[in-house]
């Protein structure tokens, strides 16, 4: 959706019928609603109803609507003789994880074996290291995983850890207006940046901009409204 687009029909949400009531809303206002929308429209769909509260996968509409923030990375850190620490977290970027994935190596078998990570609990590391069942083993292809001080800590114990990916949800890309002051940089934008979801989801952000400006400016039944109209065609 153009940006022009989405400036309209969110002034048209906004303003009463064959009135400008609300044409003073600045354009970085805009911006700044619309990118704080993108993010909570975001972590909604992530958060689910079931038992484990993860939304992201519920149904396929979910798979489609998130698989554009999906993203791989390659993951590099520090061994010791416990684990493998990451030194490369996607701190700007990252918004939620999704699964860490490796090959692992040992003395008696050098070809890389798949393994299947777990994440855990820091609490529960060292339970989980000293069960039997439940600890890293190469023989088994199983091991897990800690999220810790934005790294990512493989845990191992008679191999290797090599190639590990983690694949996680990124933050959507913020949206910028061609000459408007951008508030996330302080500085003015030279170019248009398009909203990356499709246009039927663009509709729903543009929904909960609407509601957030009509808090801001206490317009509480126009809030209501678009909450709700955001909400039900979710």
């Amino acid at each position: 959706m153009l940006n022009e687009t989405l400036q309209i029909k969110l002034k048209q949400r906004l303003n009463k019928l064959s009135s400008n009531d609300f044409d003073n809303i600045e354009n970085w206002q805009i911006l700044e609603a619309f990118n704080k929308a993108q993010i909570e429209w975001a972590r909604r769909q992530l958060h689910g109803n079931n038992i484990y509260k993860e939304g992201d996968e519920l149904s396929k509409r979910r798979v489609d609507d998130l698989q554009i923030l999906l993203e791989e990375l390659d993951l590099t850190g520090v061994e010791t003789d416990r684990y493998l620490e990451t030194d490369n977290f996607p701190v700007d970027t990252y918004l939620e994880y999704k699964r860490v994935s490796t090959k692992a190596t040992n003395d008696c078998c050098s070809d890389a074996r798949s393994m299947t990570v777990y994440l855990a609990e820091e609490a529960n590391v060292e339970l989980i290291y000293r069960d039997e069942l439940k600890r890293p083993d190469f023989e088994w292809s199983e091991t897990f995983c800690t999220l810790i001080g934005n790294t990512i800590r493989i845990y191992r114990r008679d191999f290797t850890i090599v190639e590990p990916v983690l694949t996680f949800y990124r933050k959507p890309r913020l949206v910028e207006f061609l000459g408007v002051l951008n508030p996330y940089t302080a500085t003015t934008s030279t170019a248009d940046v398009l909203c990356e979801f499709k246009d039927d989801i663009v509709e729903l952000i543009i929904d909960e901009t609407a509601a957030l400006i009509a808090g801001d400016i206490e317009n509480m039944i126009q809030m209501q409204r678009e909450q709700q109209s955001a909400e039900r065609n979710n």
